[in-house]
């Protein structure tokens, strides 16, 4: 049962039913997430334009989908793990990597999995991290840019994660299929 109202283009505050045609046109639907994060207009731009600046940071696609899923999956989240298996799916991310981040375990890429390591610490710590920690994140190829890139999609994943936590979002009917509990 949703605790927050999902919001549609009628029902929306008037700053957010653009956005919310924008998700429409974008997506083909309104996911429930953003028609609850519409009751702020403020919150559901923030959302798009961090989701916007994260899908065009240094990350390709598989190295998006481990920081969500490794986000998502630490977070409990009900509803963003079976979007982003779905977003990986779309995005034809290997679903050997899908899988190992829904189910915790090792990535058998290791650049990947320092990935994962490093988001999880950031995530686990609260951006307290260890000289150590940077230099294996280094070591695996990655640079500074990655180390903010890393918080840009934590940033994006604490707007949805902890929204839904709180509405208990519906998972949309193209998601359902790939439910996921801890």
């Amino acid at each position: 049962m949703t605790t927050l109202k999902v919001n549609n283009i009628e029902t929306a505050p008037e700053g957010s039913k653009a956005l919310l045609e924008q998700s429409l046109k974008a997506n083909g639907m309104i996911p429930g997430l953003h028609g609850v994060l519409a009751g702020s207009p403020g919150l559901l731009e923030a959302y798009q334009t961090i989701h916007k600046l994260f899908t065009e940071s240094s990350f390709d696609k598989e190295e998006l989908t481990v920081v969500w899923q490794s986000i998502n999956v630490e977070h409990e989240c009900h509803y963003c793990v079976p979007a982003h298996t779905a977003i990986a799916n779309m995005m034809k991310v290997d679903s050997a990597i899908t899988e190992a981040l829904r189910n915790e375990t090792p990535l058998a890429n290791p650049k990947l999995e320092a990935l994962r390591t490093l988001t999880l610490t950031i995530v686990r710590n609260r951006g307290h991290v260890t000289k150590s920690d940077l230099d294996a994140f280094y070591a695996a190829g990655y640079g500074e840019q990655q180390v903010l890139d890393i918080i840009l999609g934590v940033s994006q994943k604490v707007i949805s994660n902890y929204t839904n936590h709180i509405a208990n979002t519906a998972v949309d009917a193209p998601f359902q299929k790939f439910a996921w509990s801890k």
